[in-house]
């Protein structure tokens, strides 16, 4: 049995935009990897307000998009990759692909497709609580893989050991 693949992005949303500011995906064994994005330039509002967002951070330790393709289409080529669903994943995914004139190695997938067994308002109460007991700060990519990495296990979806 193939073990799904989870990610989730983290974003900037003003009122002038709307990109990727950090990314986590799971891989064949379980093990996740996280980046930093760096911006592209067309992204950014004009009156440079990106809220909360440091935009000298992740200009600093961002990786560029070329480089987070290439570890996306190595680590991620012709799956289905599942997203909690509460985000624009598919519109960041699309964004962040089509800066580089590519297309994405793999599709997106609510989670609601894996996990049938609970409808969306009972798998987003799972997760929120998955959360709370494992202390996991929401905003950080990883600990959302991590969740949904936890519900699948939940649902034996993972061999175990």
């Amino acid at each position: 049995m193939q073990v799904p693949r989870f990610l989730d992005i983290e974003y900037c949303q003003t009122d002038d935009a709307l990109f990727p500011v950090a990314m986590a995906w799971s891989l064949a064994d379980g093990r996740m990897k996280t980046v930093v994005i760096t911006p592209e330039d067309e992204w950014l509002p004009e009156d440079g307000d990106l809220g909360d967002v440091d935009l000298r951070y992740l200009e600093e330790q961002g990786v560029p998009l070329l480089e987070l393709a290439r570890e996306l289409h190595q680590d991620l080529p012709d799956q289905t990759v599942y997203v909690d669903g509460l985000d624009p994943d598919e519109i960041l995914i699309d964004k962040l692909f089509s800066a580089i004139g590519q297309e994405p190695p793999f599709e997106i997938a609510p989670i609601t497709e894996l996990l049938t067994s609970l409808d969306s308002d009972s798998l987003e109460d799972r997760r929120r609580q998955i959360m709370i007991d494992e202390g996991l700060e929401p905003q950080l990519p990883e600990n959302g893989v991590y969740a949904l990495l936890l519900m699948a296990r939940e649902e034996g979806l993972f061999e175990e050991d």
